[in-house]
């Protein structure tokens, strides 16, 4: 089963759900009748254009509720100030944005709870993470559905089904150990002096020091936000030890959220919109490939790496250059977590 993938192309944006829903009737569910199953997917940032529709969702939940299945949407706090910082405001967004209860027709949970503190530790045993901080619904829940909109990404140069488990799963305190490396680097040329990056900044680690901004690394949590959303694009990612860490640390916490929930777990990619950016940034990002449809399959790996087949790596990598993105699939190789082939 893990090497097993399935696929439906795309049809006019109107039929993406008919879409899905005839692709999720070929999958073989790992859950069933009066068991709680967890959609795990993203909202999109408030002020984001490019997140997917809520129908999609919907889609998903309907197909579940025909297997007799309990289903819930989730998702998680994130590091950065803005419409998802903290379980209030997310669940704000999500409704602004179309996830709601009554539209869905089944409960929208924050899965680390609105103060982000419903989290527990798992074993993992990798180099850089012995345990990792997840939300701790992963061992209450019978099924998972990972659903992810495959687009660019600033620092993973493409995001997917590893990234959703990974930052998806995680506690705020985890995903900043994962991006415990970045640092913002600003070239003075280019600034105009805004203070967008001192306003956005949520830990009070961007102020202004002289003619420019200064960034402490005491106090920089590593969300990237500053350099996501500078308007001039004068900052850039400057690594503490090397871009391959963040990578690494990714699929170190994939990898450990998998060995909980990847026997109860379904994937499925969304090839459509296929933007520059995260769903995390606010905007409208332009697209940079055309839509492909679906992809769902039992195997993050697996699934990302069909999914770049069929869109292919040079959209991202023009958008994001420079940046190690197969080491994702290497590192996850040499861990052993890594499907059936």
């Amino acid at each position: 089963m893990p090497g097993t993938l399935l696929k439906k192309g795309s049809l006019a944006p109107a039929g993406n759900a008919d879409t899905l829903g005839l692709l999720l009737r070929e999958i073989d569910p790992p859950f069933g009748s009066g068991q709680t199953v967890g959609i795990k997917l993203h909202w999109g940032e408030r002020g984001n254009g490019t997140f997917l529709p809520a129908c999609l969702a919907k889609e998903i939940v309907g197909w579940l509720k025909e297997l007799g299945a309990l289903p819930f949407v989730f998702d998680t706090t994130v590091l950065y100030s803005g419409g998802r910082r903290t379980g209030k405001d997310a669940l704000d967004t999500a409704a602004a944005h179309g996830y709601s209860a009554d539209y869905l027709g089944c409960p929208v949970v924050i899965a680390d709870g609105l103060d982000g503190r419903d989290v527990l530790d798992i074993p993992a045993g990798f180099k850089h993470f012995p345990s990792v901080q997840v939300a701790s619904l992963i061992g209450r829940t019978a099924g998972f559905v990972v659903f992810s909109h495959f687009k660019g990404h600033l620092e993973a140069v493409f995001g997917g089904a590893l990234k959703n488990i990974s930052m998806g799963f995680a506690s705020r305190a985890q995903k900043q150990r994962i991006h415990a490396d970045a640092y913002p680097e600003l070239r003075t040329e280019d600034c105009r002096r805004c203070g967008d990056c001192v306003a956005l900044c949520p830990v009070g680690a961007a102020r202004f020091a002289g003619d420019y901004p200064s960034y402490s690394r005491e106090l920089c949590i590593g969300c990237a936000q500053c350099i996501a959303l500078c308007p001039q694009s004068a900052l850039r990612i400057l690594w503490g030890e090397d871009h391959e860490a963040f990578l690494e640390k990714l699929v170190e916490t994939a990898a450990a959220v998998w060995r909980i929930i990847g026997k109860r777990t379904v994937l499925i990619n969304a090839l459509l919109n296929i933007a520059s950016e995260c769903d995390c940034m606010t905007g409208d990002h332009p697209c940079i490939a055309p839509d492909f449809g679906f992809v769902a399959g039992y195997h993050p790996l697996a699934v990302d790496r069909e999914s770049l087949r069929i869109v292919g790596s040079a959209p991202f990598v023009r958008e994001h250059p420079q940046i190690p993105w197969e080491r994702q699939f290497s590192y996850a190789e040499e861990i052993g977590f890594y499907p059936e082939r």
